[in-house]
């Protein structure tokens, strides 16, 4: 068989330019997340030949100190978490989070679409015992998973504005998510490894002070990092976060944190967060269903989001706080709040942190995150491509 005209001429062929192209879209990493997530909840539910028992068993097998699931969760998703702590200092410092006049909308949007979800959530779980550690799940929008929907549909149903203003509110919510995870989900701390963390961040700080250029010796004490605040008792994933913003944005030979960003982020997201949706979205449906506290972040996610995200920007908006999106209605506003339903990825991690040791309570946040998230992505799409067709 003879190579296509792209491959004898050098260029890339129509197949790799198509590849090239997907991979490059906002829509790609929602994309393979949503397919990994949808092949994880298909294995969970076939009994035959084992095949469920084998997925749920295959997480528990020990590699060195920790499980498989571990690796995944505490390991793993630190590279996430990475990468979310660079897009959060680089838009603080030069991005669509600069100055305050940009980050009113989508921060007050942000508070309102975290604090409105976790109060849905309290309000229906109230009497269950213990049912309160998980307030935070729904508070969560999974930044992939959103703007995977709105690439999607296409640039008819929302305008430019209306793309980095989700882009915006979610990049804060996932810093609201981390202050969050610090604060309330940290077991009992081990000082001398807290202290040893902290000796690291002052000799990453020092680097930062000293705009050294190299990313190597972020790295190398970058996993130092990781390993001691792994044995401090504070969740590991933090490291990332941490280590992200010690790395200077400018330096004399161009940026570490962007080369950082550019050389992580396929990984991320065709990897880590892949990954992670296949450990954590295979949920047995033929269990004992949803119960207070999936229902409970169902509806917070569904209901609480859109109306806290568009309280929020009403008040914001009727008081001169903010503007509306450039060329973006009310209806197509309040399509893009549906879309900060989906809370998946962070909404998963924070019910594994809420409830470690309770596995049932694990599939009912597993299922209220699935039925919330679906629920926002449907209707949110379903608004936005009716008000696409009103234009």
């Amino acid at each position: 068989m003879g190579m296509d005209d792209g491959a004898r001429s050098g260029k890339p062929g129509p197949r790799a330019a198509f590849l090239r192209e997907f991979l490059n879209s906002q829509a790609a990493a929602g994309l393979v997340l949503m397919a990994a997530s949808a092949f994880a909840l298909v294995i969970a539910n076939i009994e035959a030949g084992g095949i469920a028992a084998g997925y749920r068993a295959v997480w528990a097998v020990y590699v060195g100190p920790m499980n498989i699931g571990h690796w995944v969760n505490d390991g793993l998703m630190a590279a996430f978490f990475l990468l979310v702590g660079l897009e959060i200092k680089r838009e603080l410092l030069d991005g669509e989070l600069s100055d305050w006049g940009k980050r009113a909308l989508p921060g007050l949007a942000a508070v309102g679409g975290m604090a409105l979800p976790a109060l849905v959530y309290v309000a229906i779980a109230w009497g269950e015992p213990g049912a309160l550690r998980g307030w935070a799940v729904p508070a969560a929008t999974d930044i992939a998973f959103a703007l995977g929907v709105l690439a999607l549909l296409g640039p008819k149903a929302a305008p430019p504005a209306l793309r980095v203003f989700l882009a915006a509110l979610a990049i804060i919510d996932d810093l609201g998510a981390v202050l969050i995870i610090a604060a309330f989900y940290t077991a009992e701390l081990s000082l001398p490894a807290l202290a040893g963390a902290a000796v690291v961040l002052a000799l990453l700080g020092a680097l930062n002070r000293a705009r050294v250029d190299r990313l190597w010796p972020y790295l190398v004490l970058g996993a130092g990092l990781w390993v001691l605040v792994l044995a401090s008792g504070v969740h590991a994933t933090l490291a990332g976060v941490a280590l992200a913003f010690c790395l200077p944005l400018a330096s004399r030979r161009g940026s570490p944190l962007l080369r950082l960003e550019h050389r992580i982020a396929p990984w991320v997201n065709f990897l880590v967060v892949p990954v992670f949706g296949f450990a954590n979205a295979g949920v047995s449906l033929g269990g004992a269903g949803m119960g207070a506290i999936g229902l409970a972040v169902a509806l917070g996610l569904f209901f609480g989001k859109q109306a806290g995200v568009m309280a929020a920007c009403w008040v914001a908006v009727r008081s001169g706080l903010a503007r509306l999106p450039e060329g973006a209605g009310w209806v197509q506003l309040y399509g893009v709040a549906l879309l900060c339903g989906i809370g998946f990825t962070m909404s998963l991690f924070i019910g594994l942190l809420a409830f470690p040791a309770d596995v049932a309570r694990q599939e009912a946040v597993k299922l209220g995150v699935l039925a919330g998230s679906l629920a926002s992505a449907v209707v949110g799409a379903l608004v936005l491509r009716l008000s696409a067709r009103r234009v």
